[in-house]
Parts: structure tokens; sequence; C-alpha cells
């Protein structure tokens, strides 16, 4: 039985990648440091990796100079890049958006005429569909409101929370129902769906108030409903949509009837307040047919010191493993491409992206993050199945899956410099392997 690991380190502001053969041999009943592996032990199955398609991403591909916005996206979605499958979309703008804007903005409008996606057609859904040429299989996209138009809200504006005035209900589940529709004339399909972005963060960009009995009664009365009626009801249905910390608050309060076991088919959450992947436990314990998605995280500059490349990298790992190991089935960060600055973002809310692009000097760079997730994204497949294993203290961040063709696939994240030397068993077979300091690695193997 053989396999391969491989490595990516940093060490003097400097990546490394290590590729490093190896073979099993008879177990000698070595007791540490062993991680075992169990592929009888089952959980899970997971769809996919992906990203946010943004605005500000469009924009920076559209702006990259030459072929660069075309290398982007084969560096996302190409087979010798992160072969990401899965997107997520906001319906209207979204603070990494140029500026606010809706698809509509007529109060009088009732039939939508006036309805437009003029502003999508330009950066949004060409990037879309040229993401999906990129890719190897369909795209799994997701669809993510951030407010409703100003009209339509107690507020008067997008930004700044506010709720949706009670007498635009039915128009706003119309209006959603046609947003979808016309993407679909586009040849874009979505396959999941959340009522709210962040529905109880009062944001000073693009943002819309619900406690859980509002968005329970509005998905049953309004949205799904008129889903249906308008022949989207095979859309899954994700509440929440916030971080993590009052997930299983909000699913209890919400899947709380045969009707609604039956209208949601899962929750979305975030990683801004921590890692709380006890939430995603408990709530696969409760419910464990819905489905789990991971559906944003980024690395602020607000929160985060722009130069700490390697803690940035850890983050996302570390996250990465705690929410697999804890159930989630499709994991989607916030914006994939943002410009040198950190935007475009219209409120001034600049992030780090996995890729940064310099719109000016028109070349663009892969972040640390990048190459941490690439662990994950290149080797576990759509159609891998998450599988047992132990490991012999919390020295290492670990997960582990079987792909659809059998190989077993582990990604270990070392978050310490020293290096940390391990024995991976599965079964009757031993191999004695190594985490070498600032690292993270991918083990490969085949019965």
């Amino acid at each position: 039985m053989h396999g391969n690991i491989f490595y990516t380190t940093y060490k003097n502001k400097t990546r490394g990648e290590q590729q490093m053969p190896f073979s099993f041999h008879t177990d000698f009943e070595v007791e540490r440091p062993l991680i075992n592996v169990y592929p009888q032990v089952t959980y899970q199955t997971f769809r996919g990796f992906g990203g946010m398609f943004t605005e500000a991403a469009a924009y920076c591909v559209k702006n990259a100079g030459g072929d660069n916005g075309d290398r982007i996206l084969q560096d996302l979605f190409g087979e010798n890049g992160l072969r990401y499958c899965c997107g997520r979309v906001h319906l209207d703008s979204c603070d990494a958006s140029l500026s606010n804007y809706a698809a509509m903005n007529d109060p009088d409008d009732t039939e939508l005429k006036s309805f437009s996606l003029e502003r999508d057609e330009k950066y949004l859904i060409p990037m879309i569909k040229k993401a999906q040429q990129y890719s190897s299989r369909p795209l799994t996209l997701m669809i993510s409101p951030w407010s409703p138009p100003s009209f339509m809200k107690t507020n008067g504006e997008k930004n700044h929370g506010g709720k949706l005035k009670k007498e635009y209900f039915s128009l706003w589940a119309k209006y959603i129902c046609r947003f979808i529709k016309e993407y679909e004339k586009h040849g874009i399909l979505f396959s999941m769906i959340s009522l709210q972005n962040e529905p109880k963060a009062i944001q000073t960009w693009d943002s819309c108030v619900y406690t859980a009995a509002e968005e329970r009664e509005y998905l049953r009365k309004y949205l799904v409903p008129e889903l249906i009626t308008q022949g989207l009801g095979d859309l899954e249905m994700l509440i929440w949509d916030h971080n993590k910390e009052r997930a299983l608050d909000w699913a209890m309060e919400i899947i709380n009837d045969q009707e609604m076991q039956e209208i949601i088919s899962g929750v979305a959450v975030h990683w801004y307040s921590g890692d709380h992947f006890e939430q995603l436990s408990m709530i696969k314990k409760l419910f464990p047919e819905k489905h789990l998605v991971f559906t944003e995280g980024c690395v602020e500059y607000s929160r985060f010191s722009r130069n700490d490349h390697l803690a940035h990298a850890r983050m996302y790992a570390h996250d990465i493993i705690g929410d697999l190991n804890n159930g989630i089935d499709c994991f989607m960060h916030w914006s994939m491409i943002f410009d040198q600055n950190g935007g475009p973002n219209h409120v001034n809310n600049l992030c780090e992206a996995i890729i940064m692009c310099d719109t000016e000097k028109k070349e663009y760079v892969k972040t640390l993050p990048y190459y941490y997730i690439a662990h994950f994204s290149r080797y576990i497949q759509p159609g891998a199945v998450r599988i047992g294993f132990s490991r012999f203290d919390d020295s290492l961040d670990v997960t582990a899956f079987q792909n659809p063709n059998g190989e077993r696939v582990l990604v270990l994240l070392n978050r310490s410099d020293e290096e940390i030397p391990f024995i991976l068993r599965e079964g009757h077979e031993i191999a004695e392997l190594k985490m070498l300091p600032d690292s993270i690695a991918t083990i490969c193997y085949n019965i």
C-alpha cells in the first residue's frame, strides 16, 4: 500500500512546496503518536468548494489586463487551479459592489415591468459564465439577497438594516423569483437560496433585519409558495446565513413542525464570531437530514493585520477542518478576488481575498490562503464521504475523506513552528510520517 504526502510550508515569508511518497508496512502494535483512519465509519457526503461571485470580483476580472482575467478564473475553477465547483451570488448589491443598486426601483411597478439585470450583465453574469466554461462540472450556485430595494424597506434605504414593509411582502417574493428566472435566461441556474444574508446584522452596507419568527413566516406564507408557483420549488431553502454562534437557536425556532421540516433544506453559516463548531454538530444531531453549508468567511482588514499571511492561511484551514468535521457539506468563502486595496467596496469594508488583482499595474497574486485551500479543494472531490479518524492529541488539525474512487484523503494542519512526527494507521498497516513546521499537508493513498 503506497501513498503521497503533499506539503505547503511557510518560512521566512517564503512559501515552499514538497511532495513525498511513502509506503505502509505491517502494524507492530504501536500506540503513539497514531492517527487512525476508519473508512467504515462514514458521515456526510461532500458537495464541493467555492467562493462568492461579487461585483467587486467581476470588476477585477474585467479590468485585470490582457489575459489575466482568464488566468484568474482558470486558477480558481480549472483542473490546474483550485477546481472550484460551487459559488454564491448576491441578489442586487452587497458591500462588495461598486455602489448600491437594485434591478427595480419603481414603487408603482407592481408587475415588475421595469425590472432589469443591466448591472449584472455588465460584470457578474460574464464572470459566472466564463467560470462555468473553466469548471469540469456544472457549478452548484446559491443566491442570497443583502437588501430589498430601498422603497420596500422601513428605513427607506438599502443600508443600515431596516425591515421589509408588510405591503411589499408579496412583491419581494415575486422580485426574488424574477431575478432567478432572468439569470436562467443567461444559462445560469441556481440550486440553493437563502432569504437574507445576515438577518440579525444592522450593517453600514446593504442589510435587512428579520427575527427567526419573521423569517419562518415569510418563508412559509410568501417566498416558498411563490417559488413553487413559478416552477422553482426544487431550490434548496437555507436558513440563517449568518455567524455560527446562534445557528442552532435559529434552526430550532424555524424548523419546529412537519411543514417547516419539508420546506427547509439546511442551514447556512459564516465564521466571523469564532469557531463554534459544536453548533454544527448539534444541528446535525437534531436535524440529521439537513444540509450544513458554509457561505461566507474572509480576512477583514478592519480586524486583522494585512501582512500576517501565515495567520490568514491558518485561519482558513482551521475553520475548514472544523467545519468539515462537524457536518459541513459545501464550503464557499467570501469574494474570491479583490483589488490591490481590498475592494472595490462601496462602504470601504476592505478585505483580503485569495486572489488580489492590481487593476492599475495589471497584475495579480495568489495569497497564501489560496495555497492552503488548494490542499482541500484539489483533493477532496465532490461526492467524497467524510470518514472516521482518531488522533493522538490536538497538536494537529485533521480531517479525513474517501473519494468516490476509493482514494483516502487526509488534510493535516500544523499551526506550530515545530516538526511533529506521527504514524498513520489503517487496519493492520502503518506509515511513519511527519508534519513539517508551519505547514499544511494532504495525504492521498489507495488500498
